[in-house]
């Protein structure tokens, strides 16, 4: 499988997209599952069909993206051709402050682009941007992923009280941090709070790192443009809500967030994972509440 991605990742990035996009849609068509959940998730969602269909191609894009993203020689920038950026100068200001920083960027676009991009742009004066990560269980898949996590501009951490503690340590120093925010925690590490209409455990762990620091909080995305032509990084300051409050319940914080990635899928609806299964339920709860 490593030879394979190796032998992809020579192939121009639009073909990719462009088979990916096919791909998306076979997936589509031929599995039922799937495309109940894609579709309920959406339409739950108040999504209409020409909203969400774009995001049929989108996922068979992110899908054929990968193998560039992870197994492109070292040393190979994303920058000079493919990504333009928006709200760059905020960002960057906050970075300078030095006070810390939290992009939360969660399952919409190429979330994989937009953390080696913004690690690969910052690292000469700001150092990398770290991030939890928890290896894949099966073998080849952990061999194909540790290529993209090995490279100039990104640290990882383990998924682990060490790993926490560790970008409690960056933040601090005046470093920046990654979170995907729409990950379902494991049961105590969430609270149950609204999202896109239906209760969605919620991680805890963005609330904690922003009061314990002091770091300031960036929605972020990476817009995966039409046709191969590369992508957009947009930065949103995240500020006057219930993150930067430390009189605010976990709930508030919470629901804080999750308003914020919703405001994000309303703009993009095409570009989110609607398979996503963001609304089960913790693993240990056997209530199973996020179908309620």
């Amino acid at each position: 499988m490593t030879s394979l991605f190796r032998l992809l990742a020579r192939v121009p990035l639009p073909w990719m997209h462009a088979v990916g996009g096919w791909l998306g849609w076979l997936v589509w068509w031929t599995a039922p599952d799937y495309r109940r959940r894609f579709r309920e998730n959406a339409e739950r969602a108040g999504f209409a069909p020409a909203q969400y269909r774009p995001a049929i191609a989108a996922a068979g894009a992110m899908v054929a993206e990968l193998p560039w993203l992870w197994m492109r020689p070292q040393g190979e920038s994303l920058l000079p051709h493919i990504v333009r950026w928006d709200g760059i100068e905020a960002f960057e200001a906050a970075l300078a402050a030095r006070k810390g920083v939290i992009l939360v960027s969660p399952h919409i676009g190429s979330w994989e682009t937009f953390g080696q991009a913004v690690g690969e742009r910052f690292f000469e004066a700001y150092g990398p941007i770290t991030a939890l990560f928890r290896p894949a269980r099966k073998k080849w898949m952990a061999e194909l992923m540790a290529g993209s996590r090995d490279r100039r501009g990104l640290q990882t951490l383990p998924t682990s009280v060490a790993g926490v503690r560790g970008l409690i340590r960056t933040l601090r120093a005046g470093g920046y941090t990654g979170i995907l925010p729409d990950q379902v925690p494991p049961l105590g590490q969430g609270v149950w709070a609204p999202f896109l209409g239906r209760p969605a455990y919620t991680m805890t762990l963005l609330l904690r790192l922003a009061r314990q620091t002091g770091a300031r909080v960036f929605l972020g995305v990476c817009e995966r443009l039409p046709r191969g032509a590369g992508y957009v990084i947009r930065f949103e300051p995240f500020d006057g809500t219930a993150l930067s409050d430390p009189k605010a319940t976990p709930e508030a914080g919470a629901a804080a967030m999750n308003e914020g990635i919703a405001a994000l899928i309303r703009r993009l609806p095409g570009q989110y994972v609607w398979d996503y299964a963001r609304f089960k339920a913790p693993r240990g709860d056997i209530a199973e509440r996020a179908e309620a």
